[in-house]
């Protein structure tokens, strides 16, 4: 197994997506990339704590490549937009990558290279190493799957679902 930390805009987007996806193990939503110990949902949202809001997707490589996580990242986001994705706005939704070793910061940086091929105006995404990595509240968890209803999740997640299973149907999971 192999996990990755990406920051995406809102974490709810991101699990929403991978936890459709083959060989994804686990989603964990939660907060990396600042400077507060033991930082609340609450205090991330005011941009003072330099988190991100992020998931921990753990995934079998034999079954997803790398390569496809990452590619799905880039996919289902706007990685040219700075601190911020559509009307969520500050520094705790911006694009980044937080790599665990030398080897990840590699595949990072090629799939930022890659994206670079589709995305005009320049990707932002940063990439940097992973300091600690706090998990979200519970309620954060597998949001979409629990609040399927709910407004944010009808007009922002579930586009994105349905973007990455066309785009990705061979590493969809069945139904």
């Amino acid at each position: 197994m192999r996990t990755f930390h990406l920051a995406g805009g809102c974490f709810w987007c991101l699990d929403a997506v991978y936890r459709v996806l083959d060989g994804v193990h686990d989603v964990v939503s939660g907060y990396t990339g600042g400077h507060v110990e033991n930082p609340s949902y609450e205090l991330v949202c005011t941009g003072s704590t330099g988190h991100a809001e992020a998931v921990a997707v753990t995934f079998d490589p034999e079954v997803i490549p790398a390569d496809v996580i990452l590619d799905v990242f880039f996919t289902l986001h706007d990685p040219r937009q700075l601190n911020r994705q559509g009307n969520d706005i500050g520094t705790q939704y911006r694009s980044a990558m937080f790599y665990a070793d030398d080897e990840q910061k590699a595949l990072f940086e090629a799939a930022r290279d890659r994206a670079s091929e589709y995305w005009e105006g320049g990707i932002v995404t940063e990439i940097s190493p992973l300091g600690k990595y706090f998990i979200a509240e519970e309620y954060h968890q597998d949001f979409f799957a629990k609040n399927p209803g709910q407004g944010y999740c009808l007009a922002v997640a579930l586009p994105k679902v349905n973007k990455i299973r066309a785009s990705y149907a061979p590493y969809v999971k069945a139904s």
